[in-house]
């Protein structure tokens, strides 16, 4: 048995911000696989693009390693959950961008999809930040050297 834990952000700003995801894979109760990454900056990226990309992206980990086990899909996404289980209907470009791809995934497995509230979401919500700060810190732009020396504190 498989449980997928996902989670995406989109910061500082909704929409346009950086987007970021987070996933866990458990088999069997044992975690299998994290992952987190962020996915792009500005123009056209959501929280709600981040949240399919971080499902893409653990479905796509399961295929590459060949994993044929009954999944649940646990996310406190409602747009996303209600969208896959057809409680919802794909509306936005990004749902129709991502929601055949993961319907394509999950494509003769037996699936369930559950949301869960955002307390029950927490590794995944933790790696999605991780992966946003990790960003941050990476693509600061550092204050100018003053001519006494550093003006960066210690």
């Amino acid at each position: 048995m498989i449980t997928i834990y996902f989670d995406g952000l989109c910061e500082p700003v909704n929409p346009n911000g950086i987007a970021a995801y987070g996933y866990v894979i458990y088999q069997n109760g044992k975690i299998i696989k994290k992952g987190c990454r962020v996915i792009g900056e500005g123009k056209g990226m959501t929280n709600n693009v981040a949240e399919y990309s971080g499902l893409k992206r653990a479905l796509e980990w399961l295929s590459e390693q060949d994993i044929d086990d009954e999944i649940t899909i646990k996310g406190d996404s409602t747009l996303a959950i209600n969208q896959m289980t057809g409680v919802w209907q794909i509306r936005s470009e990004t749902s129709r961008r991502f929601v055949p791809q993961i319907r394509t995934l999950l494509k003769g497995k037996k699936v369930s999809f559950v949301w869960i509230p955002r307390e029950k979401n927490s590794e995944a919500d933790m790696l999605s930040r991780v992966a946003y700060k990790r960003y941050r810190r990476q693509n600061c732009e550092l204050p100018p050297f003053s001519k006494g020396g550093s003006s960066l504190g210690g």
